[in-house]
């Protein structure tokens, strides 16, 4: 057995937990805050770097634990800025993340898995399978790997990182406990300092764990709903087959019901020529968003090796767009970045060793238990 796979990486440790972990080594809780600011504000690797803990404690972390990023294994950026890196992760498969810059805003997309086990129709990453879940410190390493592309940290410099999605490969709530650790160290004022506002979790429709996740976090949630109908939505998304459109638009109203201040859900939609782009599409989706409140991001295609789909015409986008906005949904159209990379929405792969038994209908038909593992 190697030496790191004997310590304990801290990377991934939200401060509750990283306070049990001074305990089990002899030491008081409050001074994991120390090392946490160290790690996630000076993105510190080495403990001897942290000068304001005691030589005695340093030598116990050193013997103990590690802090330890994925590997990057590429990099591309795109000819628009857009930045995609593939990370190696333990066991040898390989994720994507993707940071894109718009003025003063950089938003990087995280991935949750190695894959993904809900196998919509109409996603490159579902198309490779599930291999596991990835680690909190895999997932909160992404963002420090973004972070240090700009140089070494600096507490008191510009926002390098201004939003965080998690929209990038697998349903982060099918990996609930890592996700949420990593989100409490995305917003935790002593780590990242993001606001729940900057936070966006991605969804396609795990309703349990939807309410599960408000009990725990009020960061912003956004659904990938792509069908305006049951019948539709079974084909594209099979997960609905488990939890149908009524019992999400359900949850989602639970969920906004437990934050203290006015929010709306993020619906993603992605047009697929002549599936789900037409005028009565469109007006059957104005009846269910008025359930809800909500805004709406139109997502065109992009396409992949044989997906099957197209995108639709500019006049079939735009067309679909004022039924909405005369509709009174609040609808945006989601301009196409790092398509020349790869890095486009639904176009991540990665690398995947596939677990899954799609046979079986492997996630769509099965119960789904907030905190337990998707597939192992």
């Amino acid at each position: 057995m190697s030496e790191s796979t004997t310590k304990t990486n801290l990377l991934g440790m939200s401060p509750e937990k990283l306070g049990d972990f001074f305990e089990t080594i002899g030491e008081k809780r409050f001074r994991s805050t120390q090392v946490l600011k160290w790690i996630h504000q000076f993105g510190v690797d080495n403990f001897d770097d942290m000068t304001n803990i005691s030589k005695v404690l340093r030598q116990k972390l050193t013997d103990a634990a590690e802090i330890r990023e994925p590997e990057v294994i590429m990099q591309k950026t795109s000819k628009d800025g857009t930045r995609k890196w593939v990370i190696k992760t333990e066991g040898g498969s390989s994720v994507e993340m993707v940071l894109i810059p718009d003025g003063d805003r950089r938003t990087l997309c995280v991935s949750s898995q190695v894959g993904c086990s809900l196998d919509c129709s109409f996603c490159s990453t579902g198309k490779q399978g599930f291999n596991r879940n990835l680690t909190a410190a895999e997932i909160i390493g992404q963002l420090r790997i973004a972070i240090k592309s700009y140089g070494p940290f600096d507490p008191s410099g510009d926002r390098r990182v201004s939003n965080v999605v998690l929209m990038g490969m697998g349903e982060p709530l099918m990996n609930f406990n890592n996700v949420v650790d990593a989100i409490k160290l995305m917003m935790e004022d002593n780590a990242y300092g993001l606001s729940k506002r900057r936070v966006t979790l991605s969804t396609a429709g795990v309703v349990p764990a939807i309410d599960k996740l408000g009990e725990e976090t009020d960061v912003s949630l956004a659904v990938s709903l792509h069908a305006p109908n049951d019948e539709l939505r079974n084909q594209l998304v099979p997960v609905n087959q488990r939890y149908p459109i009524s019992e999400l638009i359900d949850a989602c109203n639970r969920y906004l019901s437990k934050l203290s201040d006015k929010r709306v859900i993020t619906i993603e939609y992605t047009l697929m020529a002549g599936v789900n782009d037409q005028p009565e599409h469109a007006r059957q989706l104005v009846k269910l968003l008025r359930k809800l409140p909500s805004k709406l991001n139109l997502i065109p295609f992009n396409p992949f090796p044989n997906s099957g789909y197209e995108r639709p015409s500019d006049e079939a986008i735009d067309t679909f767009k004022q039924i909405m906005v005369r509709g009174g949904v609040l609808t945006t159209v989601r301009r196409t970045r790092g398509d020349d990379v790869d890095a486009a929405c639904g176009q991540l792969v990665g690398q995947v060793e596939d677990r899954t038994r799609r046979s079986a209908k492997y996630i769509a038909l099965q119960d789904v238990t907030p905190g337990a593992s998707a597939a192992e």
